[in-house]
């Protein structure tokens, strides 16, 4: 049987970045440590099967050594992880979905007369946090207490993403790469991607997260758009990464859910209690997390009382997380996955013979029947 001379090193490199168990790989190619040291080499299909494994591109194992690849846009970690300084195969993937999407709604939008939103890049370093946390509200036509008039921080949070939408940003919440269930996104790896644009800014949050820490890297993305910076971030422990920009987004995030002149005026009157971060977390329709690193920035409380908060929170999300049942109602799941704003500009254009079928099957990942049912959900008919 012909087989195919692979250089070890990229071989390696592979098993590497793809971040999959030594036991996962090891029971789906028995002879994997014999092709990483070349003892043995795979047949053109193992090699094939291999390549969509790991997510690798084909051609990059005939290569003499393993290809550096960088993300497109700045990679800003809160604590500087070596480990995970080159960005995985999920990363790249889901970066590239995103260009490629933002490239399209870009294209259409121009095509269509429409204007740049005059909002992007519309901030400043230096500026003062106040006032650009005020020029985000009347973007979304909020005004200072608009998280009180919400019933929960859930709703709260949703009002956020279909105000940023109709505001003219394309917002996509996912959990893994499109929508096969079987690439998971790691939140230690990222948190948070912007794509920043004139016409079609995009944010992506990784929905493998607490959801409730997705309000605080909504915010913090919402941010990057008014200072006009790309980027892909972490957010560890809802902290940011040692850079000017990244430091601005969470001060603006922070005082554009939680003013800090309303925080101080009640702060006297709950510090005493036994939840302080839940009461303000009711005042203020934020989750009690993003309550907890409020109170932190302004010093109200120290960094070991917010790290020992914010600890029991994670343990006691992932406890829910396990005891929560899976799965949902897959074209609802589609508003967040593939954005609504987004989805119903495609569909809208298909219908209008302004894009080809198996175009929008690309940019959204949905095919055939799939996309229909979906465009139907959205009271789309027609298609």
């Amino acid at each position: 049987m012909t087989t195919i001379a692979v250089n070890a090193k990229v071989m390696r490199w592979a098993i590497e970045r793809s971040n999959l168990s030594p036991d996962f790989l090891q029971r789906k190619f028995p002879k994997i440590a014999q092709w990483a040291s070349e003892e043995r080499h795979p047949t053109l299909r193992q090699l094939q099967s291999f390549a969509k494994t790991t997510s690798t591109p084909l051609g990059f194992f005939f290569l003499e050594n393993p290809p550096d690849i960088q993300l497109p846009v700045p990679y800003f970690r809160t604590l500087g992880d070596d480990s995970l300084n080159k960005p995985s195969p999920d990363l790249l993937d889901t970066v590239r979905m995103m260009q490629q999407r933002q490239s399209w709604m870009r294209e259409f939008l121009t095509e269509q007369g429409c204007e740049r939103l005059s909002f992007v890049r519309s901030a400043k370093l230096g500026e003062q946090t106040r006032l650009i946390a005020g020029h985000i509200r009347r973007t979304l036509e909020f005004d200072e207490e608009w998280t009180s008039k919400r019933s929960t921080w859930t709703e709260a949070l949703q009002d956020l993403r279909d105000a940023m939408e109709e505001a003219g940003i394309l917002v996509i919440v996912n959990s893994i790469v499109g929508n096969n269930t079987h690439r998971k996104l790691n939140p230690g790896e990222f948190r948070g991607l912007v794509l920043v644009d004139e016409y079609a800014p995009i944010l992506f949050v990784n929905g493998a997260d607490a959801k409730a820490a997705q309000m605080f890297t909504i915010a913090h993305e919402l941010a990057h758009v008014f200072f006009g910076s790309s980027a892909a971030f972490d957010l560890r422990e809802m902290s940011p990464a040692n850079d000017k920009v990244e430091k601005a987004c969470n001060m603006v995030a922070a005082e554009f859910l939680v003013p800090e002149n309303k925080l101080r005026q009640i702060w006297p009157s709950i510090n005493t209690s036994d939840e302080p971060f839940q009461v303000l977390a009711r005042r203020f329709k934020v989750s009690s997390l993003v309550a907890a690193r409020r109170a932190l920035d302004l010093k109200l409380i120290n960094k070991s009382d917010f790290l020992e908060f914010y600890h029991a929170y994670q343990r006691d999300e992932r406890r829910t997380s396990t005891n929560r049942r899976g799965g949902g109602d897959f074209y609802a799941n589609q508003n967040l996955r593939v954005g609504r704003r987004f989805a119903s500009t495609v569909i809208h254009a298909v219908k209008e013979g302004k894009l080809l079928y198996t175009e929008a099957y690309k940019l959204t990942g949905l095919y055939g029947k799939t996309f229909r049912r979906y465009a139907s959900s959205l009271g789309i008919g027609g298609i």
